[in-house]
């Protein structure tokens, strides 16, 4: 078998042992098997715990276990997360032993709460990290992954809803993360991908589960996709000899306040990744001080969400839609529209709680959302 990495250096200069690293040569894989290292994890998690954080994010956390002796793989891969279930490198079943040990320790603080990033494709194994003697959350990416379509859209919902019934976990809905293109540019950009955009987030909060929000998102921020080569910061860009730019366009600063980068971001003359100029519109002083923007929907559908009683239920029944859209009430009583046709279309009986677009004539407009009660 080839070696499984690169080796360490001595404090004589010399080579040392070789370590395995699946993500960057920074980031030695732990050796779970080892007592002492999962011990020494658990210590590292009560002190956090001790001082009051509320949890931990788990990054890649269906890749924490390997198949015994690190055999090698059949084929070359090369992307770090290829999203492929029959990978050996992921989804190993002693991560799940990994998972319980670090919910024992969780569960002495009943505040607090594990989310894990599980790229798993396959709904039974997928679940399988939610029991209850495991991940509080786990991250499912299937809106994030699909495209402006209601038939889409309502397959991903019924989807992730399925994923978590069996071990009647809670779902969780996010359109975007640090690591693809913002859902404004995913959408189709300009006025159309924000239109969207501030649909989506509304058939998102009227789900039941959990929601999250990338930072940017409440502010219609789209990628940045023209950055120049020299301020690219991404490990993809190193690594693919300058082929992939990587996903710097998507982790581009939120920019504050002011007319002028960086906006408030730093006191330093420019941020870590450029903001563009014409971000003064979007920036988060801007958008305060106006009623039809983004941020000021985001705050309103949040606070809706949170106090009125229509929201409540665990489930979700589909309603009947004209062709290209989609419709779904809560047990509670709210109805959820999302017009993702080209055309106006009317809405059903109710009151209208709020809506992405302003409806007019009791017509929901083109590429909007709209919550009744």
């Amino acid at each position: 078998m080839d070696p499984p990495g690169p080796r360490v250096t001595e404090s004589d200069g010399t080579p040392g042992e070789w370590y395995l690293h699946i993500f960057a040569a920074e980031q030695p894989d732990l050796n779970w098997e080892n007592p002492e290292v999962a011990a020494d994890f658990e210590q590292t998690l009560r002190f956090w715990l001790d001082r009051g954080v509320d949890g931990f994010r788990l990054d890649v956390a269906h890749g924490m276990a390997k198949p015994d002796g690190l055999p090698d793989m059949e084929t070359v891969v090369t992307r770090l997360l290829a999203n492929d279930d029959s990978d050996p490198r992921f989804n190993h079943p002693a991560v799940h032993d990994i998972h319980r040990r670090i919910r024992k320790v969780l569960d002495e603080y009943p505040d607090a709460v594990s989310i894990g990033e599980v790229w798993v494709d396959d709904n039974t194994r997928f679940g399988e990290y939610l029991r209850p003697d495991e991940l509080h959350l786990a991250f499912n990416f299937r809106l994030a992954q699909t495209p402006f379509s209601a038939e889409a859209v309502r397959a991903a919902i019924d989807n992730s809803l399925a994923a978590v019934a069996p071990v009647g976990a809670s779902p969780t809905w996010t359109l975007s993360n640090h690591d693809i293109a913002r859902e404004v540019t995913r959408y189709g950009g300009g006025f159309e991908g924000v239109a969207r955009a501030r649909a989506m987030m509304m058939v998102e909060l009227a789900l039941p589960g959990a929601v999250f929000i990338y930072n940017g998102s409440e502010l219609s921020l789209p990628n940045v996709d023209d950055l120049p080569d020299a301020v690219l910061q991404d490990p993809v860009w190193e690594r693919s000899g300058h082929t992939e730019r990587g996903r710097d366009g998507c982790r581009v600063p939120i920019p504050w306040e002011g007319s002028a980068p960086p906006f408030g971001f730093t006191s330093a003359a420019q941020s870590w990744l450029p903001i563009p100029a014409q971000w003064a519109a979007l920036t988060v002083e801007a958008q305060l001080e106006e009623l039809g923007s983004t941020l000021s929907l985001y705050r309103r559908a949040i606070e809706l969400r949170g106090v009125r009683p229509e929201f409540a239920g665990p489930r979700i029944e589909w309603y009947g839609s004209p062709q290209g859209c989609l419709a779904f009430r809560r047990p509670g009583g709210l109805v959820c529209v999302l017009n993702a046709s080209s055309v106006p279309i009317s809405l059903p009986p109710g009151e209208v709680l709020l809506a992405s677009a302003p409806p007019e004539n009791g017509h929901l407009p083109a590429n909007a959302a709209a919550w009744l009660v």
